[in-house]
């Protein structure tokens, strides 16, 4: 059954410039992935569809063994939409390898709208790679939550499958559960950076998403300010911060798995990895970046199946 979803869900879902693309470790962690959206979806057949560079060939090959996905539509900025609401869409993804060459030709419109115009001569051959080896995953949407604001306080409205029971707790990890990256750093991001993000498996195997915020750190990781829907127990979360610029010509992204732990007295998330970049507001650093990042990724993913051979 196709899921659909109000006029001021879709006015966000085709505005926001950028979203929190979330999918599923093997371990039922969650990573958060800031991407730009570009606005495409088909409320009529009930899908939702994000694009992606080959480079990034890790975020395939999780969606490939685990097709739970969720994308979280938090920030307005640089974007069409102005309306207060949290969307959290949930849902099965799939993508090909090898796109068909008008599919990359039909995104042009909203590709220049969304980051501006593609550059020509020969920065556009350098950026060729970039361009062009990118891929939909498009989300076969099974619900839609949106709360009122970006705190995502209280109860969600739902469009489609009803909200399952809080998810159990998991097992700590072998090695243990406490944080392998400083705490301080960690909330550093949190406050430095306009949005955070923490993500978790729910109990119908579907990525969760929520804002949070921190309210300090300690031995045991950072404190965080959390919605009531957190479920309480321990479990693997992920925890991004991140900002961006218009056209994503200037960003950071903070992307951290880990452990939280929530109660009645609130959460605390003690970091275990971290990833990210920090771009400057710089065109020429930018198509550099994009570029020699893109080549350098797709060479692993031929080496995993997720790009056509050369």
């Amino acid at each position: 059954m196709s899921v659909s979803w109000p006029d001021e869900v879709d006015e966000i879902l085709g505005g926001d410039a950028a979203a929190g693309f979330v999918y599923l470790t093997p371990a039922k962690g969650a990573v958060i992935s800031p991407m730009a959206p570009l606005g495409q979806r088909d409320r009529g057949a009930g899908t939702v569809t994000v694009s992606t560079s080959q480079g990034l060939w890790k975020k395939l090959e999780r969606v490939r063994a685990n097709p739970s996905v969720a994308v979280a539509y938090h920030a307005r900025e640089h974007g069409f939409a102005d309306r207060p609401e949290f969307v959290l869409v949930q849902g099965r993804g799939s993508f090909p390898i090898e796109p068909p060459a008008e599919w990359l030709d039909s995104i042009k419109p909203a590709w220049e709208k969304f980051l501006g115009p593609m550059s020509t001569g020969l920065t556009a051959r350098w950026l060729e790679v970039y361009y062009r080896r990118r891929v939909p995953i498009t989300i076969d949407v099974e619900r839609v939550l949106v709360w009122p604001d970006e705190t995502c306080s209280g109860v969600p409205a739902v469009h489609g499958a009803p909200l399952p029971a809080p998810a159990p707790p998991q097992s700590p990890p072998k090695n243990g559960s406490g944080p392998r990256v400083d705490s301080a750093k960690v909330r550093k991001g949190i406050d430095s950076l306009p949005h955070s993000l923490l993500a978790w498996a729910g109990a119908d195997g579907l990525p969760m998403a929520v804002s949070v915020g921190a309210q300090g750190e300690g031995e045991q990781g950072v404190r965080l300010a959390v919605p009531a829907l957190v479920p309480p127990g321990g479990r693997r979360a992920g925890l991004t911060s991140h900002s961006f610029a218009k056209h994503m010509v200037g960003q950071e992204q903070r992307i951290h798995t880990g452990w939280l732990d929530a109660g009645e007295d609130g959460a605390t998330y003690a970091a275990h990895t971290r990833t990210g970049y920090r771009l400057p507001a710089s065109k020429a650093i930018f198509v550099f970046g994009a570029g020699a990042g893109t080549r350098a990724g797709i060479r692993k993913a031929r080496e995993r199946g997720l790009a056509p051979a050369r």
